[in-house]
């Protein structure tokens, strides 16, 4: 194979790659059918000109696409923000931001980036709403709980994460415990509430409590729309002071959304807005991060889990959203970890491997079931209260039992139970089972 050929080759077998693999130098040879001497090279040579880049190191390393140069706008977004304060404009609160924008007809993501990811990211089949981020829940409570967190300075690890969710809640949980748990129920109120209630403003604002509850000196302000001055730090950015608007907008905001068709545009303009408005006393930036799954977890695609974002990133982004309106930076970001997140959970759907049909078919009296044992009702009067038929009593009974078996605080919100009510039932002996 002459020269150009190869690296012709190499280059396009690195295209088709799904988002985030980087294949080795071993998978790019059995590929291109050359020797393994000469792929190097090859390889060699377009690192050197800057087409490819390396990944990782030792055996593990592997090869793709090197990202294009930051395009124009948000080179120039960049440069502008990297500005010391006193060279940079104080702007206020823009409404027109939210009332100029046309849902279908206005777009904040480039149309075509919204269209890909919304295949990539979709699952197939035509399935009840949630049910891809029920696949996953116990990976989502994890990772977006602590990327999330992350970004809001906390210092748990993701190892003492793990270990923290499943203790629970005690009396001597610091503040990085409280964030943490805080999101992890505010999820399970997202995955568990969303599909019958939609994105409403109520929702938004539930979110709010539950992510901020214990954290804030009003006990009051959690979920209330806020009557106190914010200032945004290291930013000249003046967000509304005016209760009376941020209502509105919120309303605004949320009405706007409900009407968007592209589940990812509408996941952005969620995430956006919500922060420019900063409705809340504070905790407005978790907020927004958890109201971008909200049209997500409706359309049954893959839940954005902000993984890997640099906290420095993430700030310019906000920023540029903040000062300038211009969105730029904010979409480099949003792509780069919806694609990160997109692959993260197809791995952990096929690592699931196929559903079990039985589960499928009595999805939902398998949760009524489990409620009700929890709650103190006998496993026979439920298996009677349900009227399964005789030929698979059997085989649901025995499914009853795994789950009921394998039932932690830390896994209950599939079933639509509180970790409380849980804990309760496994100090007391997992009566019912």
């Amino acid at each position: 194979m002459a020269h150009r050929e190869l690296a012709a080759a190499i280059l396009a077998f690195l295209r088709e790659q799904p988002a985030g693999r980087c294949p080795t130098a071993s998978e790019i040879t059995a590929h291109v059918v050359v020797s393994r001497p000469t792929v190097n090279r090859h390889l060699d040579k377009l690192v050197k000109a800057g087409q490819i880049t390396r990944e990782h190191a030792g055996r593990a390393t592997g090869y793709r696409l090197a990202m294009p140069a930051a395009p124009a706008p948000a080179k120039s977004l960049r440069e502008y923000l990297l500005q010391p304060l006193a060279a940079r404009a104080p702007v206020s609160y823009q409404r027109a931001f939210v009332d100029d924008y046309v849902p279908n007809d206005s777009a904040l993501l480039p149309r075509s980036l919204a269209e890909q990811l919304h295949r990539d990211g979709r699952a197939l089949g035509r399935q009840p709403a949630g049910t891809y981020a029920r696949k996953v829940l116990e990976q989502l409570l994890i990772d977006l709980s602590w990327h999330s967190s992350r970004l809001e300075g906390n210092r748990m690890s993701l190892l003492d994460t793990r270990e923290l969710f499943a203790r629970g809640r005690t009396a001597g949980n610091d503040t990085d415990s409280v964030m943490l748990l805080n999101h992890k129920e505010a999820i399970e109120f997202l995955v568990d509430a969303v599909p019958e209630q939609g994105i409403t403003t109520l929702v938004v604002r539930n979110l709010h409590s539950l992510l901020m509850q214990g954290l804030l000196d009003d006990p009051n302000a959690v979920g209330a729309i806020r009557r106190k001055i914010v200032h945004i730090e290291h930013s000249v950015y003046v967000p509304s002071q005016v209760p009376g608007l941020l209502d509105e907008m919120l309303a605004t905001i949320v009405a706007k959304v409900q009407l968007v068709r592209n589940p990812i545009e509408a996941a952005f303009f969620l995430w956006i807005h919500v922060a420019y408005l900063q409705p809340f006393e504070d905790g407005n930036k978790r907020t927004s991060r958890l109201s971008a799954n909200l049209p997500l977890l409706l359309n049954n695609c893959a839940p954005l889990s902000f993984l890997d974002v640099d906290r420095d990133d993430y700030a310019l982004a906000m920023l540029g959203v903040y000062e300038r309106r211009d969105a730029a930076l904010a979409v480099e970001l949003f792509e780069a970890t919806y694609r990160r997140s997109i692959t993260k959970y197809q791995a952990v759907r096929q690592a699931m491997g196929a559903p079990d049909p039985l589960r499928v078919k009595y999805r939902e009296p398998l949760g009524e079931a489990m409620r009700r044992i929890v709650t103190g009702e006998p496993l026979a009067t439920v298996l009677d209260v349900l009227g399964m038929p005789a030929g698979d009593r059997a085989a649901f009974t025995g499914l009853v039992r795994e789950e009921l078996a394998h039932l932690e605080p830390y896994n209950c919100a599939r079933y639509r139970l509180a970790g409380s009510i849980v804990e309760r039932w496994i100090a007391a002996g997992r009566s019912g089972m």
